[in-house]
């Protein structure tokens, strides 16, 4: 097994957080500690993720990482999370999973994977690796693959993070596959695989900055408002689920 993202790849999202879009531009998103943001949204599907972080004394921004991803589409809601651990230990599995708000295992053993047929297509969260690491694919929408990690205290001391020692900012490293995503897609990362879509940030700097906090934030992890947000809910009386179980930062 042992697949995982590739961080230099189209669609990725991995660091404090660095994507890299579908047109291949790499561009860093703000964001900020404790809030939610649309990574995709399209009629069909919505991704949001949940960011957690820390502003050391003297910074005017948060450092921010991703903790959770959720995946709606039909009437359903997937949701992966990296539990908050105070010292990372690679032999523990840190991830926890929901289904329409309730909570799943992922076996070991095995296929090493958990699946549902909705009647409309089927879903999966596959292990990639023994522990922290696994195949998202929801038939026909999107695949992602997702390996939780902690901020080291190699980048702690590169980048003066000044991190507490007991929390290792577990978060994810990802990676997108959109089988068929519309002309109209949106979304912080969305919008980058939009035919003819060129890019606003600045080439040939370290740090290209992408803008929009103010149009993709969204008031929760599972709430599919934002300004340009275009998710509809094959019912507008979509079962509500709730991010209880993933903390906040």
């Amino acid at each position: 097994m042992q697949m995982r993202p590739k961080c230099n790849g189209y669609g990725s999202l991995c660091y404090d957080p660095r994507f890299i879009g579908g047109d291949g531009v790499m561009f860093y998103f703000h964001g900020g500690k404790g809030r939610d943001f649309s990574l995709v949204s399209d009629t069909n599907l919505q991704i949001n993720a949940h960011f957690i972080g820390s502003r050391p004394n003297g910074r005017r921004r948060d450092y921010t990482w991703v903790q959770s991803v959720s995946t709606m589409f039909d009437t359903h809601t997937l949701i992966i999370s990296a539990k908050n651990v105070e010292q990372w230990d690679d032999s523990v599995d840190t991830l926890l999973v929901k289904w329409d708000g309730e909570e799943v295992t992922v076996p070991f053993d095995g296929e090493a994977e958990w699946k549902t047929d909705t009647g409309v297509r089927q879903v999966a969260v596959e292990r990639t690796d023994d522990t922290n690491a696994v195949k998202v694919t929801v038939g026909g929408l999107v695949s992602i693959h997702m390996k939780a990690v902690p901020v080291t205290k190699e980048d702690d001391k590169a980048h003066n993070y000044q991190l507490p020692s007991n929390d290792a900012f577990a978060h994810f490293e990802l990676q997108f596959e959109f089988p068929n995503l519309s002309n109209e897609v949106e979304g912080i990362l969305g919008k980058t695989y939009r035919p003819g879509y060129v890019s606003p940030v600045k080439r040939g700097i370290a740090m290209p900055i992408m803008g929009g906090e103010d149009k993709y934030e969204t008031p929760s992890l599972t709430s599919t408002n934002c300004k340009l947000c275009r998710f509809q809910s094959a019912t507008t009386s979509a079962a509500i689920v709730t991010d209880i179980g993933i903390s906040q930062y």
